[in-house]
């Protein structure tokens, strides 16, 4: 079993699709036999994945700042939750817990939290799979962006090939069994 870190928005987006995919990631990733580490809310797209993860049969550990309890309403079904001091401490404690990061569509948390993965694995912090999970095309424009960074000198090639991207859960499952194996 796999501890998948999941980064996503603490509101569902405009669109029903969000919501649905973050659903079908958490029963995916529960299905076959992976548990789930993520910012501990039961709002927004947070709460999906955990509800579905936890319908599903997963385990669903909670990591949040002890300032965002009132704000983001605690989740109070999760296998366990820790109560952090900051963002920070939240940060390294999932990267801690996780097998994986997997970061679905959400807001300047959701990018913060993933670029934070993406770069501790480009320097060499950590060697474990970083997944944008691309629906309805939330992140073209941020993978168009690396591409710039490439073309411009500021990444390298090997850097980019760290950027693994899936459109679907299902994909995401590949993408996390290809590592798996190693």
């Amino acid at each position: 079993m796999m501890r998948i870190a999941v980064y996503c928005g603490s509101g569902l987006g405009n669109n029903p699709i969000y919501a649905e995919q973050a659903t079908e990631l958490g029963t995916v990733l529960a299905q076959n036999g992976h548990g789930v580490v993520y910012g501990g809310s039961k709002m927004g797209l947070m709460g999906k994945v955990a509800d579905a993860t936890l319908a599903a049969g997963g385990d669903v550990i909670g990591v949040m700042p002890t300032h965002l309890q009132k704000q983001e309403s605690v989740h109070v079904s999760l296998t366990e939750i820790h109560f952090v001091e900051s963002m920070h401490v939240r940060k390294a404690k999932m990267v801690e817990l996780a097998d994986a990061f997997i970061a679905l569509p959400g807001g300047g948390g959701t990018l913060d939290e993933y670029f934070e993965v993406f770069t501790w694995a480009q320097i060499g912090l950590h060697a474990k799979p970083v997944i944008l999970f691309n629906v309805n095309g939330f992140y073209d424009a941020l993978l168009q962006h690396f591409t710039r960074m490439l073309e411009e000198g500021f990444i390298r090639a090997e850097q980019k090939s760290l950027i693994r991207i899936a459109t679907t859960a299902d994909e995401v499952l590949s993408i996390l069994n290809e590592e798996k194996h190693n």
